[in-house]
């Protein structure tokens, strides 16, 4: 349906004007916007003073300009275009504007080549960052019905989102996204094709994160490798009929963008640090440092003028006279292009929005000695390739889109820097109001890039309609987008007809970026088999040999172990990436005897990626305090109890539960045993897992029967056996769950001692705790609470908000937390994460080491656990419990009870000031 929208744009009010849109991409009036913003504002002018306690003679105020400014105001998007700065031959066109949208912070192309929009419509409506957690957020779905390179028709596909995190299309009409401070990811259908989403599914849980809008896990991207990644998160997904799975991979260290080049490698993109993440090498091998990665001067912004000096890092921070940025701080929505209608030379660049700069960079990656530098393209000429003098372009995304050209989301907002770190008193705060940022709010453009050589493709795609064998000769289309979606497709219908076909394109068609599709295409619709493998390794281009080794390790993973000595054996290829590409396999895989191959081949190929690849191998680097951005590492205890537990499974459970726990098949669609990846009874409470492991299970699950019959019990093996083996089915088998000690185990042994015979699968989950889920007949409440970050918002009756409970102040003695439930309840664990976070207000020095980010712990110092049934007599369960950073259990030892306490037991010492005691994720088990 055409949508035919009036504006309602947060502060500015237009509402109240009755102003429609022009989605020819401009507003129908370019003075009343000016209007509606001077109408806001009593005074033209602001008086700005310096802040009591600011030190004018420091680097953050010295120099600072504090006269009387003008309000700055927003263009058209006819007006905005002609500040935009390109090379010659490039042209810039709005697509899709405001009112249509609002606040765009993403775009994604469906393979019909429908455009979502993500919009995050309360994203910093003032300089508090207030209401930023209302469900005013939306994504919007657009098409170019008539073809005249506009979208015009839009609907609402899923709306009153509580700031969005990603949005993925994941079918003809379907999404995946998920909400700031939750955990789930949902499926959202139209199931009747009126452009709106009527079905909501879980699609997978334990995804998520809480605390600023900023820090959380985002982007959710599906990569060349047939699996899903996101930034922040240190795990990759992919779904198979028997659930979801995951793979743990290297920390992504990413905040806002992810991109995969021509060859399938991602590109993670950094925020507050201003530059790409993380690009190396692909991430499920893990971390490797380069220290010379970026080449001199890649951290020197040279945006246009844009006099009013804005930036978060006070003057320090800016290039004198023009008032714009004089070191990258902010970096969002990359891209490597892959479209066919811009010059040739932009092909397998890499794209970034610095919102804060107002640039968009092209970057271009150099490889030598298998180890890439990244060079920015015109920085001998002090420029970027695409620049603004308009304070309130802010580049947020980029995409090739499917007509071959490179599109880029504008947010056009007053503030890009999120309420954390605008508090009053700051230089920044001090910038926004001197020029009344905070009132430019609820716009957003996409633009569209072309060039004088080639005009934009206007074939449509339509790939949900298209027969097998015509989404087999996309891969083979100029245009990577295309290539993509193709291979996206045959995928999803898992088309076996399309095989000979397929693997004729990967051994012999004579465009490399279609063979590599191909080989692609055939691992994910489980094709591929060790023979094409064997002769892709052999290949006479080392990218095909490179291709055959990424897309073999499925193979060897599910168990063929023939090809081990094909990976041990390129360890020795002539061609630099290939022998580097070998070592990283080798050691993804396990391959026997690795350190030994390893150091040999260092011998023998003395290049720096060899080298470097290889010393990392053998004595992993220290890893980096990346603050919110990266993933705790497992302790040394840890990966021991892994080391242990994968051995054990190997050796027995893999008989039956396959390889990679995904279940072995038994022929006849049926299994041996269930899969245990993904598997959400074995990521639950921990019970369950053990209590089968001791005692065996037999007869249907969830009325699914499978060939194996049973699970034999183990209950003569020791505690540690047993919670070694939980450890990794939990933990290791692409699953994320908590450790299971020998104590816990000793535990359940003993209350199970009288369990004689295998259960049965109902009997087994009435006995096992589960959760009892947070409702609004809980009367929780605390000495004291206050939000967890700025823009949350405290109810005023309950001591939960959506992002989690904090005492906001520091930690002192009799501080409590206490839940009262509706009714008694049998009460197992109290399960709380109490994480760390950046001080609020800090800046990162570039002369400081990434090691130097000052952390602030948030558990409790030292706690007591009551219980009571009447609110009046109490039970000490645990008189002096020691807090931990992260996730903290509390055994509640199955006690009956209404209510539940937890007070803290000491004033920490004079000195470790910055201690408020946070519970986010809180979870209670126990029995109904």
């Amino acid at each position: 349906m055409k949508m035919k929208p009036t504006l309602g744009i947060g502060l500015l009010g237009l509402v109240a004007f009755g102003l429609t849109a022009s989605l020819s991409g401009s507003f129908s009036s370019n003075s009343l916007i000016h209007d509606i913003i001077n109408a806001q504002q009593a005074d033209t002018t602001k008086k700005i003073k310096l802040p009591a306690d600011a030190d004018p003679n420091s680097d953050d105020w010295k120099g600072i300009d504090l006269s009387e400014k003008p309000p700055i105001q927003p263009l058209s998007p006819q007006e905005e275009a002609k500040l935009f700065q390109l090379p010659p031959g490039y042209k810039i066109e709005p697509v899709l504007t405001e009112p249509a949208i609002q606040q765009p912070g993403e775009i994604v192309f469906d393979n019909d080549g429908r455009m979502y929009v993500l919009e995050l419509r309360s994203y910093m409506l003032d300089a508090d960052s207030k209401n930023e957690l209302e469900p005013t957020s939306r994504i919007s779905r657009w098409e170019d019905k008539n073809n005249d390179g506009v979208y015009e028709s839009g609907t609402t596909f899923v709306d009153k989102l509580i700031f969005p995190r990603f949005v993925l299309p994941y079918g003809k009409n379907a999404i995946l996204t998920m909400e700031s401070d939750q955990d789930n990811v949902y499926k959202y259908t139209d199931t009747n094709g009126d452009g709106k989403s009527d079905k909501k599914e879980l699609f997978t849980n334990k995804y998520g994160r809480s605390g600023n809008v900023e820090h959380q896990q985002a982007f959710l991207y599906r990569g060349m490798d047939n699996w899903l990644y996101s930034t922040v998160n240190a795990f990759r997904m992919r779904e198979t009929p028997n659930g979801i799975i995951r793979e743990k991979t290297g920390s992504n260290r990413a905040q806002w963008g992810i991109a995969h080049d021509l060859e399938g490698k991602l590109w993670f993109q950094g925020g507050a640090s201003g530059v790409p993440s993380y690009f190396q090498f692909p991430i499920h091998y893990g971390n490797f440092d380069y220290k010379d990665e970026l080449a001199k001067g890649f951290t020197t912004p040279w945006g246009a003028p844009v006099k009013i000096a804005d930036m978060q890092g006070g003057m320090d921070e800016v290039r004198q006279p023009d008032g714009s940025l004089n070191r990258v701080t902010g970096s969002a929505g990359n891209e490597i292009y892959k479209g066919d209608r811009l010059p040739k030379d932009l092909v397998g660049q890499l794209f970034y929005g610095e919102p804060v700069a107002r640039i968009v960079r092209q970057i271009n990656p150099v490889v030598k000695e298998g180890l890439t530098t990244l060079n920015n393209v015109y920085q001998d000429q002090k420029s970027e390739f695409l620049r603004s003098t308009d304070p309130l372009f802010r580049p947020v995304d980029m995409a090739t889109a499917p007509d071959g050209s490179l599109y880029v989301v504008d947010m056009y907002h007053g503030i890009i820097q999120e309420g954390q770190w605008t508090p009053k008193g700051s230089y920044l705060r001090t910038k926004i109001e001197q020029y009344q940022l905070d009132k430019v709010v609820g716009l957003g453009r996409i633009w569209r890039i072309t060039h004088d050589s080639k005009s934009r493709d206007i074939k449509k795609p339509n790939m949900y309609s298209a027969t097998p064998a015509q989404l087999v000769a996309y891969l083979n289309h100029p245009n990577g987008w295309w290539r993509d979606a193709a291979q996206q497709e045959l995928v999803a219908r898992k088309s076996k007809s399309v095989i000979p076909a397929l693997n004729q394109m990967a051994l012999s068609n004579k465009n490399l970026y279609a063979r590599i599709h191909a080989i692609w295409t055939l691992e994910g619709i489980d094709g591929l088999k060790s023979a094409t493998v064997t002769q892709l390794m052999k290949d006479s281009n080392p990218k095909i040999r490179i291709q055959a080794m990424r897309a073999g390790e499925t193979l060897v993973k599910n168990g063929d172990k023939s090809l081990e000595s094909n990976y041990v054996a390129l360890l020795g290829d002539k061609d630099d990436e290939v022998a580097v590409q070998a070592m990283l396999s080798n050691k993804f895989l396990k391959i026997p005897d690795l350190e030994k191959n390893i150091k040999q081949t260092m011998e023998k190929n003395p290049i720096a990626g060899v080298k470097l690849v290889g010393e990392q191998i053998i004595n992993p680097p220290k890893p980096r305090n990346m603050g919110p951005f990266g993933s705790p590492e497992l302790s040394k205890e840890q990966k021991a109890i892994l080391e242990r537990g994968e051995l054990t499974f190997n050796e027995l459970c893999s008989q039956c539960h396959g390889n990679t726990g995904m279940g072995k098949d038994a022929g006849g669609g049926k299994l041996l045993a269930p899969g245990l990846s993904g598997n959400s009874r074995i990521q639950g409470h921990p019970e369950y897992a053990i209590r089968v492991v001791l005692h065996g299970l037999e007869g249907a699950i969830e009325n699914k029967t499978y060939t194996g019959g049973l699970m034999a019990p183990m209950k003569d093996q020791k505690d540690e056996w047993v919670a070694d083996v939980v450890s990794f089915i939990r933990n290791g088998l692409s699953n994320d769950a908590s450790f299971v000690s020998p104590a816990q185990v000793a535990s359940v042994r003993a209350k199970t001692s009288k369990q004689s015979v295998m259960y049965k699968y109902p009997q087994l989950v009435k006995e096992v705790p589960e959760e009892i889920a947070l409702s609004s007949d809980w009367k929780i409440t605390a000495s004291h609470t206050a939000n967890t970050r700025v823009g949350g918002n405290v109810s005023p009756n309950t001591a939960f908000t959506y992002e989690g409970w904090s005492t906001g102040i520091n930690q002192e003695k009799d501080m409590y937390y206490q839940i009262e439930f509706p009714k008694e309840v049998t009460l197992s664990e109290f399960l709380f994460v109490s994480p760390s976070s950046i001080k609020r207000g800090w800046r990162p020095d570039p002369k400081s080491p990434p090691t130097s980010i000052p952390m602030i712990t948030t558990f409790p110092k030292s706690y007591a656990v009551s219980i009571s049934k009447d609110g009046q007599n109490w039970e000490t369960l645990y008189d002096n419990l020691k807090g931990s950073d992260g996730e903290n259990t509390v055994y509640l030892q199955q006690k009956k009870s209404k209510y539940l306490r937890l007070q803290l037991k000491e004033t920490p010492p004079k000195g470790e000031n910055d201690l408020p005691w946070v519970m986010r994720s809180v979870k209670v088990y126990g029995y109904k």
